[in-house]
Parts: C-alpha cells; structure tokens; sequence
C-alpha cells in the first residue's frame, strides 16, 4: 500500500506540470493586454503600457515567462502576485478556499443522504412505481442547470418564506440552499449509479445463499450487498466531490459567497494572470488527491484490492 501511494504522488508531479503549462498557455492565447489594464485602462499612454510590459516581463518569450513562473512555484512556493491587488495569490486562495471546501463538503453529504438510499430502494424494487418515479427524478436532478435551481431555491425559501438567508456564508443555515443546489444533482448521479451497482451484486449466488440460510432481507442487503457494491459508488463519489470542488463556481455566484470560484471569475475578467493560474493549478492538485484517497479507501472496502498492493 505504501508502494502505491509513493507510486501515485510521483505521478502528481507530470499532471501537476502539464496543467500548469496548459493554464499558462490559455491564458497567455486569449484575446487582450494585461499591462494595458495594469497601466488604467485603454486611456493609458503607451510609454506607461510598454513601461509596464518591461517590468513585468511581459516582452520576454512565452517559454521564459513560463519557467520563471514555474521555477518561483517550484524553488520558493510562490505563486506570484495578483495584478489587481497586488496582494499574494497563495494568501488569497488559503483565505478563499476554505468557503469552497464547506460548500462541497456539505453538497456530498447531501448527495449521498439521498442518492445511496433510494439507489438501494430502486435496486431491491425493480421496476416498482418507486423505482420508476425516482430514477425519473434522477434525470430530472442530472439535467436541471445548477444556477436556475439556485435562483428558484432562492425565491421559494428566502424571498417568499423567509426560512434562509440568500447569500453569505455565516453558518450552517447559509449552507443549506448552497449544499441543496450541488448536492441534489450529485445525488441524482450517485443514486443511478447505486441501483446499476446493487442489481448487479443481488443476483448474485451468495446473495441467494444468505437468503436461504434465513439471514433478514436487511442483512443481506446491508452486510452482503452493499459492502460488495460499494466500489462503483466510492468512486463515483470521489469523482461528484472533485466536481463539486469546481462546481461550487455556481453556487459562489448565485448564493454571493467569496470562494475560491468567485476568485477565479474575477481573475479571469480582471485578465489577472497569477490569479487564474494559481487557481486552477490548486483545483487540479485538490481534484488529484481526492482521486488518490478514493483509490486508497478501496483497500479498506474490498480486501482483494488491498491485496493487490502488497
């Protein structure tokens, strides 16, 4: 096991370099002059703008400029300054990022509260009128745009009721309508993915054996079923928590809380190169080490996965 996880860091290190390279050069391709905003604007005279190129390095090659940015990360962790504020990008994201983090945190557990049930309920009623309308609600949560959802959660509990607060994030009640508009659709995902998972375990010999042995239909779904169907689901909500890390961009936007999303919006429309850079590079890295500890946690669930790394 030990082997794997050295195994698994080491390669964070080519897909951590071929995302920052790839964030380097979109940014560096799109349309537009930092220096001209750094300078004030369009109104600014050129002697300023090409001032400001100099000396912030904007004339020197795309693969200079690219080096010297990586070699500050690598050499003395620094991730620059932001054009806009002039303040750290590393500081910036330690003060955002925790916002991000509650809001994704709170949408999985939403999404499993709601997805593992029913994906089991599904499962062990086949083609009941349950299973039916709950995998056409599954749809319905897969394809219902994020942002919309927000805004109707928004009119019904905040404006009309008055149950929660709209925007902010101030404790737990803030969360609520946030962790709704992620987690419903997550749990659409998790749910469809836990009936496909349990009805192919329930099927199975064992599964009949331990009913003919008198064993209740609970046990053997909790203790038999589930515990053998569960890998499918760990990694799928793995992969709905890596998204939701990048997904909270929308419920930042429309609950009007300052996260790491809203951080990268501002940078990307404020051509705030560090920023952008900074910020992507740090999802990407989350994103990885979700996926690493997904495919740690499978050791634990299934002992012939744990056996297979030593």
């Amino acid at each position: 096991m030990h082997k794997f996880i050295l195994r698994r860091l080491l390669l964070l290190i080519p897909v951590m370099l071929g995302v920052s390279f790839i964030v380097f050069s979109m940014m560096h391709l799109v349309p537009g002059d930092p220096a001209v905003a750094l300078a004030g604007g369009e109104l600014a005279s050129l002697e300023a703008i090409e001032e400001i190129r100099e000396i912030m390095g904007f004339n020197d090659p795309f693969l200079v400029q690219y080096f010297r940015w990586l070699g500050n990360l690598v050499f003395h962790g620094n991730l620059g300054y932001s054009f806009s504020t002039g303040l750290g990008v590393m500081d910036q994201i330690v003060t955002r990022f925790p916002a991000t983090l509650q809001i994704a945190l709170a949408s999985v557990v939403v999404s499993v509260v709601i997805g593992i049930p029913i994906g089991i309920i599904s499962a062990t009623k086949q083609y009941s009128i349950f299973d039916n309308v709950s995998m056409f609600l599954a749809l319905i949560g897969v394809s219902m745009p994020g942002f919309w959802q927000g805004l109707l959660l928004i009119l019904l509990f905040s404006v009309n009721l008055g149950w929660l607060p709209f925007g902010g994030l101030n404790g737990i009640r803030y969360l609520i309508l946030p962790a709704i508009t992620l987690g419903t659709s997550s749990a659409a995902m998790i749910a469809r993915m836990t009936r496909s998972s349990m009805l192919e375990v329930v099927g199975q010999d064992y599964i009949k054996t331990a009913r003919a042995k008198g064993q209740t239909e609970r046990i053997v779904i909790n203790r038999h079923a589930l515990k053998n169907a569960l890998i499918p689901i760990i990694t799928v909500i793995g992969l709905q928590f890596g998204f939701l890390i990048t997904g909270a961009l929308i419920a930042e936007t429309v609950f009007t809380i300052p996260g790491l999303g809203r951080l990268m919006i501002d940078g990307i429309n404020q051509r705030d190169f560090p920023v952008v850079q900074g910020s992507v590079l740090f999802v990407a890295l989350s994103f990885s080490i979700v996926n690493l500890l997904v495919d740690i946690l499978y050791g634990f669930v299934d002992p012939r996965v744990k056996s297979q790394y030593r």
